[in-house]
């Protein structure tokens, strides 16, 4: 009775629309009354892309992936052939999918005899069409012929709708975007072959069936079905498809609509993750180059306004240093529009891409990887650099971050007008320069057993505290929690020449209640939490960077240091006595079916008080 009193509370809040939206596409789809049931097509063969004509010299430096190697999710690398990939087998087992040929419609969400379907999404998603056509641009034909080839193998082995590489619609629109991109680089968006635009009107008869089904998502499934609508109907319009027009219009108000509820004042995104934001962001840099390149009506003011304040939510996370920051929310290994030797975890390219198009600003003055993406684009880098990083609260999604000299401290508090995916409530990051010192577990991995998930979406793989072993909101299905937490008070953002404050707290559907308050200096941080209404025991947990971790109590502290970190210490006390401390082995993800060990210091108590922790650090 309790799980319907949640499920129904849960409803209400993904709004009564969406939820109908949702059961309504699945229901047709289960009668088999939904028109997407009614769509067919052809596929094309023959020449995708032509060669390049002359373009002037230029220094340009093609990705290394797609050559004799791949980097599945943009980190686990398997070896490739110059023939075309199996594109129904999983590329880590080589596995066959079953029955690859089954309607799409068929094929279950999560079919244990499958495993992960990404693993087989993964080489459909054509991150190779942008790594060949940079080499063709480079006049390497053998890179240009390879394209071809393997576009009509793909088209030879997944008819359209069959198997599961036609199952989503955001995949598909991913196809089309990077199918884009790579006429760009090409420079045939008009002189686009009969077979390339073929296969664009055949993506784009999938994705417009079920466009509702992708809003009713609220999060990156509207944004990239939308950009792929914009961009390949008003490609197929400039070439004289008068059919192009309905879907252009159709993306057009689409990606307005979803920019304006999803969007928040400060920049922050439905789905609360680093990640998913990132790929929003890309999707609406792709959709706004294609309407220069195009000379295509404008986006409206709010739109562009949305897409600053999601550009500078991204720059306020990043390190300049390296590009990475928090790893924060799902993360399912997505990377749009690859056109550079970047990590996967480097955001620069995304952020200073999205500036330039934006904001009309540098978010990097130096030159770097992260012009990468500018000059095969052909954009050229304004001279005004955007302002530097400062502290800031987006509190429509919840993140506080606090910078100090080359410090940075993050705090994600409960602002859920959006699905969770991850019960982070209060979940502390702390880093210094590029070292994360206290550290999110990421979400390794959207098929694993259900402790797996429980460990890396739950209390346990964050910095926060877990109350009587339970999880801060009830999982009701794989990708949704019930009864979502509210922040109850919050303490502004405090700026004095000495530090910088915040604070926030919740309590719990039994009545626990957590506040943590932070203060961020130059050389030390301290964070005080005061917990109370447990019935048996709260745990406080610190997630250390990789390293050889070591404790000791001295004057009544638990002191932890590393001598893998010499400059940083971080010291524990509190007004209650602690019931058990002890380091105990953690896992954490930063990509996607990666996990790696990593210490984590547990500290029970079984009373109400306040724990203060503090931590030093030299440079």
């Amino acid at each position: 009775m309790l799980e319907i009193f949640h499920k129904a509370r849960t409803a209400f809040k993904l709004g009564i629309l969406n939820v109908f939206r949702v059961a309504s596409y699945k229901l047709r789809l289960k009668i088999r009354i939904h028109p997407v049931l009614r769509i067919s097509s052809t596929l094309p063969r023959g020449e995708f892309f032509l060669p390049p004509g002359s373009f002037q010299p230029c220094r340009l430096t093609p990705v290394t992936d797609w050559n004799d190697f791949s980097l599945l999710f943009s980190s686990l690398k398997t070896e490739i052939q110059y023939s075309p990939p199996n594109w129904h087998a999983n590329p880590l087992t080589g596995a066959d999918f079953p029955n690859p040929l089954r309607n799409w419609w068929e094929i279950p969400d999560f079919d244990p005899s499958v495993g992960d379907i990404k693993l087989i999404w993964e080489f459909s998603r054509f991150d190779w069409v942008l790594a060949l056509a940079q080499r063709a641009r480079l006049g390497d034909f053998h890179s240009l012929d390879r394209l071809n080839s393997w576009l009509n193998d793909w088209c030879s082995n997944n008819p359209p709708y069959k198997g599961p590489n036609w199952k989503c619609g955001q995949e598909a629109s991913i196809r089309v975007m990077h199918l884009a991109v790579a006429a760009i680089i090409l420079d045939q968006i008009g002189s686009a072959t009969p077979s390339l635009t073929k296969l664009i009107k055949a993506h784009l008869m999938r994705i417009a069936p079920t466009i509702q089904y992708a809003v009713a998502q609220q999060n990156n499934h509207g944004t990239s079905e939308g950009a792929a609508l914009f961009v390949g109907g008003s490609w197929l319009s400039s070439l004289g498809d008068p059919q192009g027009d309905k879907w252009q219009q159709m993306g057009y108000e689409l990606l307005e609509d979803r920019a304006t509820r999803l969007i928040g004042k400060f920049g922050g995104f439905s789905q609360y993750s680093l990640n998913y934001h990132r790929l929003m962001l890309d999707t609406f840099c792709v959709a706004e180059l294609w309407r220069q390149r195009l000379s295509l009506k404008k986006f409206s003011d709010c739109w562009h306004q949305k897409a600053l304040a999601a550009t500078q939510w991204l720059y306020l996370m990043i390190n300049p240093i390296d590009g990475d920051g928090p790893n924060v929310g799902a993360n399912d290994g997505a990377r749009l529009i690859q056109l550079s030797n970047t990590q996967y975890r480097d955001y620069r390219p995304s952020v200073q891409l999205a500036m330039v198009l934006f904001g009309r600003k540098r978010a990097y003055s130096q030159a770097g990887s992260w012009n990468d993406a500018l000059n095969w684009l052909e954009i050229s880098l304004p001279n005004d650099s955007a302002s530097p990083r400062e502290s800031c609260i987006a509190d429509d999604t919840g993140f506080a971050v606090l910078l100090r000299e080359d410090a940075m401290l993050l705090l994600r508090y409960p602002r859920f007008q959006f699905r969770p995916s991850q019960a982070d409530a209060l979940h502390l990051d702390f880093w210094v320069g590029a070292v994360n010192l206290l550290r999110d577990a990421g979400s390794y991995s959207y098929n694993t057993d259900e402790d797996t998930i429980s460990y890396f979406n739950g209390a346990a793989g964050h910095n926060t505290i877990q109350f009587d072993d339970r999880q801060q909101m009830p999982r009701l299905s794989r990708f949704l929690f019930g009864d979502w937490l509210k922040t109850s008070a919050i303490e502004k953002l405090k700026e004095t020449e000495d530090q910088t404050s915040f604070g926030a707290s919740y309590r719990d559907r039994y009545g626990a209640r957590h506040s943590r308050k932070v203060k961020l200096g130059s050389r030390c941080f301290e964070v005080n939490d005061t917990i109370d209404g447990f019935t048996v025991k709260a745990v406080l947990r610190w997630r250390l960077a990789p390293g050889s971790w070591a404790i000791e109590e001295r004057s009544g502290k638990i002191i932890a240091t590393s001598s893998n970190y010499p400059m940083f210490s971080l010291s524990i006390n509190s007004d209650i006595s602690f019931k058990r401390v002890e380091l105990v082995e953690g896992w954490e993800s930063r990509n996607y079916l990666e996990k790696n060990v990593l210490q984590v210091l547990e500290l029970e108590v079984a009373n109400s008080g306040t724990i203060t922790t503090t931590g030093n650090w030299d440079t």
